[in-house]
């Protein structure tokens, strides 16, 4: 990517994310920083229309739902993914996941992450007598480091917390006022899975979930400059398992989400212009402020949360299938897609893939993009031939 010697940092935002150009031209879009952090790092998630909150426990489970750990089949496991994003235009800006849990004794359970969004290589030159000149390269990149623990409250019921640390180093050399924003965020998930039982011919399985993440203090990108809502979100989830018999089983996940930051309200600036623009308040008030702040009212309320549902069915634990459909009101992003997704077990090694098709008029930088998630059963390990 080649710009030239002096770019803001919060243009380089804007350029990366499309969320906050489309929220210039639609003003009561609402925007935070770092939206990097609700970015689907995993495909088979990714496959599914992004819901996670109340699917059945994996290794991904830390970015979704952490109460799901204690239901996990297997003892640990780590997983790796690796996500392009604006692949049509670059090749190097992507995001990166590694993931490690454990459960502890029958009813709890730790895990960790980590999340790297590197946004590329950013190449500076100048013109000096006619001459361009190189200027160096950037690096921008922005990263979370989250803990989690997670504990069963009873044999059907887990609830977790999860600390994270966010850094957003999107400073440019040539920009002065610019410096590497550092945060902290608290999660707070709970996740129901029922008994097996009986419903008609098949036996059934149902289960929900809950996860309030980023809730913490507001970031500012340019010294002095504007402070950024962290993407402070709630998702609220079901879902229901169709266990046909033991060889195969159909699930049906549905997702709502909401964020839980100010809307923007129009105000007259320094130049007594009217714009949008979010109330200057502090993350917490924001929080409880964005139930009713919407200023057409519940309506408006009601096009801030985004529905997702996805369908996986599976054939002996071994071949996954799956595909899902993003919903988000076009006041408010305008993101819509389906998405299709596999996966196989091979050796107590899972590979997924996942792919995304737009069906909006905002193209979204994951359009036609390839994902690619590994996660390893470390309790069993990894059998390899033996050598003849």
């Amino acid at each position: 990517m080649n710009l030239s010697k002096s770019i803001p940092c919060t243009l380089l935002v804007m350029l990366i994310y499309p969320v906050i150009i489309w929220g210039q031209i639609n003003e009561r879009v609402i925007v935070t920083g770092v939206p990097f952090v609700l970015i689907t790092s995993d495909a088979r998630a990714a496959g599914m229309g992004d819901v996670g909150v109340s699917t059945t426990p994996d290794a991904y489970s830390q970015q979704w739902n952490p109460a799901k750990y204690p239901f996990s089949e297997v003892e640990k496991g780590i997983g790796i993914s690796y996500t392009p994003y604006l692949s049509k235009l670059v090749n190097d800006i992507f995001l990166g996941n590694l993931t490690y849990y454990k459960k502890i004794g029958e009813r709890g359970a730790w895990g960790m992450s980590l999340k790297y969004f590197s946004l590329g290589d950013i190449q500076f030159n100048e013109v000096i007598s006619g001459t361009i000149v190189s200027q160096g390269v950037e690096r921008p990149n922005e990263l979370t480091l989250d803990l989690s623990y997670s504990l069963k409250l009873s044999e059907q019921f887990a609830m977790s917390v999860a600390g994270r640390y966010i850094r957003s180093d999107l400073k440019l050399s040539s920009d002065g006022d610019a410096a590497s924003a550092n945060t902290l965020g608290v999660d707070i998930a709970g996740f129901y899975q029922s008994k097996t039982r009986k419903v008609g011919k098949n036996d059934m399985r149902f289960r929900s979930g809950f996860n309030l993440s980023n809730i913490g203090p507001r970031l500012v990108y340019d010294i002095g400059g504007q402070k950024n809502f962290l993407p402070t979100n709630l998702k609220v989830g079901t879902s229901a398992d169709w266990i046909f018999d033991s060889d195969s089983s159909m699930s049906l996940n549905l997702e709502f989400n909401k964020l839980l930051v100010p809307s923007p309200v129009a105000t007259i600036n320094d130049q007594g212009t009217s714009v949008y623009a979010q109330p200057d308040v502090n993350f917490l008030r924001g929080i409880f402020e964005s139930f009713n702040d919407a200023e057409d009212g519940f309506s408006e309320e009601l096009k801030e949360i985004t529905w997702a549902a996805g369908w996986e069915y599976k054939f002996q634990n071994v071949l996954a299938l799956r595909t899902g459909y993003f919903n988000e009101s076009k006041e408010k992003g305008a993101r819509r897609y389906i998405t299709f997704g596999a996966g196989l077990l091979i050796n107590q090694m899972q590979v997924d893939i996942s792919y995304l098709f737009s069906t909006s008029s905002v193209r979204s930088p994951l359009e036609n993009t390839l994902r690619f998630s590994l996660s390893f059963d470390l309790a069993n390990g990894i059998e390899l031939p033996e050598e003849e």
